[in-house]
């Protein structure tokens, strides 16, 4: 994490004093003047007035004398609360257009390709129980290791996740399985539904990713259609999932962009043996795609071995 601008640090104890009331009028004078032209100090210091505003009401309900301890877990607890609400954010210029990414206290809650209007038009804002916060220094380290992965310089991003935008359990468990595909594999949301155990919930695997809050970091732009088919992206942007397979190396159909070209990849369907195929071993590529590789290091390194019919060890797909 950045630290502070020396000027922001000397500054902290006098925006505290002026967030509690405690500051003499100069003192608020130069407070207000400093937060009108730093974003990051003028969200810390509405922080520090909220929770100001919190203990004063939990003063002004205190509880006979023997009590105390009651209240002090109160307290904690209202300020713990008051943390996780928390998210900051920052907006990220890239090569897909203007990203913004949030995280709490616990993680990355949001990866969002911002529409036309901007900002403003997040859905950061419409999120309940939050209290975003710009901070573009607290997020440069994310930043940076984005772009390197939009610029094909990195291929993970190892962040935590803070998965409160999950609209339910079964979402939740939709987003944890898709961020196990790896980077240049292709899964679909019929193999989705059946990692989940749930081979009936195809549709349902679509809607959840279609509604993914964290495009990119989990990767819903590596799960296609049961036959290869590019099919839904942050709404209806599937142009950005073409660019980001294209990146990772998936090639698509010469004469159609807009479907995964399976006769170019290695092929996985769950078998005792854990055996990846060649996409000539029997109909194999006329089933529902289970997962795809383009490389067979990424197959091995899943821990599955080469089918011992095809031998794709013996007659490796041209890279």
């Amino acid at each position: 994490m950045t630290s502070k601008p020396r000027v922001c640090a000397t500054i902290e104890p006098d925006l505290i004093a002026a967030a509690t009331g405690e500051a003499p009028g100069s003192t608020a004078e130069r407070v207000e003047a400093h937060v009108a032209a730093c974003p990051p100090c003028r969200d810390d210091f509405a922080r520090y007035r909220a929770i100001d505003t919190a203990v004063g009401t939990l003063r002004s309900t205190m509880p006979p004398d023997g009590d105390a301890d009651a209240a002090r877990e109160r307290l904690v607890a209202r300020l713990a609360d008051l943390r996780t609400r928390i998210l900051s954010y920052a907006v990220l210029p890239s090569s897909l257009g203007p990203i913004l990414i949030a995280r709490s206290e616990y993680g990355v809650a949001l990866v969002e390709y911002l529409p036309r209007e901007g900002v403003t038009a997040s859905r950061l804002f419409r999120m309940a129980g939050v209290e975003p916060q710009e901070d573009g220094a607290d997020l440069e380290e994310l930043q940076r290791e984005l772009l390197e992965y939009l610029e094909g310089r990195r291929t993970r991003l190892d962040w935590p996740l803070d998965l409160r935008g999950a609209r339910s359990d079964f979402q939740r468990a939709v987003l944890q399985t898709t961020v196990a595909v790896p980077y240049g594999a292709v899964s679909s949301y019929t193999g989705i539904a059946a990692e989940l155990g749930k081979p009936a919930a195809v549709r349902a695997v679509a809607q959840a990713l279609r509604h993914n809050p964290l495009p990119i970091v989990v990767p819903c732009h590596r799960v296609v259609g049961s036959g290869g088919d590019l099919v839904g992206y942050a709404g209806d942007r599937l142009t950005l999932k073409e660019q980001l397979l294209g990146l990772e190396g998936v090639p698509t159909e010469p004469a159609r962009a807009s479907k995964i070209a399976r006769g170019a990849l290695y092929h996985y369907e769950p078998n005792p043996a854990r055996e990846y195929c060649l996409p000539t071993c029997g109909d194999i590529a006329r089933r529902p795609i289970s997962l795809l590789f383009t490389r067979r290091a990424q197959a091995e390194a899943r821990g599955l071995v080469p089918c011992t019919t095809c031998h794709p060890d013996l007659h490796p797909l041209p890279e």
